[in-house]
């Protein structure tokens, strides 16, 4: 049976969140190299300009940090309003700015806001999709961040074209204001809370009804329904006996699974992704691009890196496994980078055009395996191999591990390219070498078991219920429709 078209409209909606993240992230390219935002903000230093990277993710990895304070008491829900309402504050506070200090304060709350978002978004994926389906949906999140990423892309491009002035960089960042409007808005009205939360709380009606709400297109059989409530509510009540208090305790008790989601977040930033992604331009330059050439290349970029997570997302992490692809992704990525780094080695100071074009082929030829394997994965199987309790408190932790090692490479980026040119992939290919053998050895496969399941792949217990448990959940069932039903006739007679 499919995916249910609520559950996948539910993703779909969630992963505006993860759109304002992808569009931000790639906004800021095309703006700092405006010759009108130049002299609108009195041409700052290289160290401002820098900031306006930098700043934005530290932002994010602070955004990840308040989720693991706060968004267990708010809610999945009630804190994605939160983030909503400031990355709005945020681009607008971008849109407006008449100085580089404001600038700089909206890239932050923006940065701040989206960094909650995409680490929220995920868990709050996983914890609504059905086993089967789980990687579609939570993967979902990820194709997000690609649409924002190709969207910003070709935006920029497009005003590249536009009149010297402000507009050149003041329309792009006023087109990311509405989605954050646009996210409150269908959160506060038709998006379900998450069940398992809710059971982790105590509410276990409303865990029903959200179960139920959530599940019953795909799990029309009203036993086998019951069943996997059942199977949910204990597992997740047996963890909470286990009640854990601080990080020690966490990493005593789940060092396994809590030390997978971190590394499987670090990873990804060591795999040079971000560096390639920021600094594609400057390779393009390097290699006797024009301007107009260059940006309509990151646009090819973007569009090929939706596209192909989009079919990944669709077609492979169901089918295929969480594993294998997280495998086949680092070993083609090693692949990939060394070819690149050949190929810029040998061509980019030569005016030979075939030559150059295999050395821009090695940077899309990225773009394929990193998408078509790395794209959503990372961010799901972070999410979905953490227990209840700690879901929220450790992806937080590893969503800011992966901003936080993004600012040190990106950072690094010019002066690395500048001193040891293409020599920096090498750098990416050992980390990414180092984290497949890892990955190898202690990444246990997730496809098709529930989340209360994969417990048993890290060695902890699973909770088996009875027959007389399932038949006890299908009598509260029925008592609490015959109280809905009859509250609903009580107000149709008023």
């Amino acid at each position: 049976m499919g995916s249910s078209a609520y559950t996948f409209g539910i993703a779909l909606f969630a992963a505006i969140g993860t759109l304002c993240f992808g569009f931000d992230t790639g906004i800021a390219t095309t703006t700092i190299a405006h010759a009108s935002w130049i002299d609108y903000m009195g041409h700052p230093s290289k160290g401002l300009t820098g900031a306006v990277v930098a700043i934005y993710i530290a932002g994010e990895a602070v955004g990840a940090i308040v989720q693991t304070l706060i968004a267990d008491r708010l809610g999945r829900v009630r804190f994605m309003q939160l983030m909503a309402v400031v990355v709005t504050i945020g681009t607008v506070i971008q849109t407006a700015s008449v100085n580089i200090g404001m600038f700089l304060a909206g890239r932050f709350l923006a940065g701040a806001a989206v960094g909650g978002l995409v680490s929220t978004v995920p868990i709050y994926l996983s914890e609504i999709a059905s086993p089967k389906h789980r990687g579609l949906i939570g993967g979902i999140s990820g194709c997000g961040i690609c649409f924002g990423i190709m969207l910003s892309n070709w935006v920029g491009f497009a005003c590249s074209y536009a009149p010297y002035g402000e507009v050149q960089w003041r329309l792009p960042l006023a087109i990311q204001i509405p989605w954050g409007i646009i996210l409150f808005i269908g959160l506060a009205t038709f998006m379900p809370n998450s069940p398992r939360q809710l059971v982790w709380k105590g509410k276990i009606d409303q865990a029903r009804i959200e179960f139920t709400r959530i599940y019953r297109r795909e799990i029309p059989d009203e036993t086998e329904l019951a069943e996997q409530f059942t199977l949910m509510r204990a597992q997740i009540e047996f963890e909470m006996e286990r009640e854990v208090k601080t990080y020690r305790e966490a990493f005593v008790l789940f060092r396994h699974r809590a030390l997978v989601s971190i590394a499987v977040q670090t990873f990804t930033s060591l795999t040079g992704v971000n560096v390639i992604q920021y600094y594609q331009t400057i390779l393009y330059k390097s290699l006797g691009m024009d301007p107009k050439t260059i940006l309509a290349l990151a646009g090819v970029y973007g569009t090929l890196s939706f596209l192909i997570n989009a079919v990944a997302t669709t077609y492979l992490t169901d089918q295929w496994g969480r594993r294998k692809m997280l495998l086949a992704g680092m070993a083609g990525v090693i692949l990939v980078e060394i070819y690149a780094a050949i190929m810029q080695r040998e061509f980019q100071n030569t005016d030979n055009r075939i030559g150059k074009g295999f050395a821009i082929l090695g940077i899309y030829l990225f773009v394929v395996v990193y998408y078509g394997f790395l794209g959503s994965t990372p961010w799901l199987y972070g999410a979905e191999v953490l227990p209840m309790t700690l879901r929220s408190k450790v992806m937080g932790i590893a969503s800011a591990s992966h901003f936080i090692v993004n600012v040190g490479i990106t950072e690094a980026g010019p002066s690395a390219f500048a001193n040891i040119k293409e020599n920096y992939y090498y750098v990416f290919v050992g980390c990414t070498l180092f984290f497949l053998v890892i990955a190898w050895f202690y990444f246990p496969e997730t496809k098709g078991k529930s989340l209360e399941e994969i417990a048993a792949a890290f060695g902890d217990k699973v909770v088996l219920v009875d027959e007389a448990a399932v038949a006890q959940e299908k009598v509260a069932e029925e008592k609490l429709k015959h109280s809905i039903d009859l509250a609903e006739t009580r107000h149709e007679s008023v």
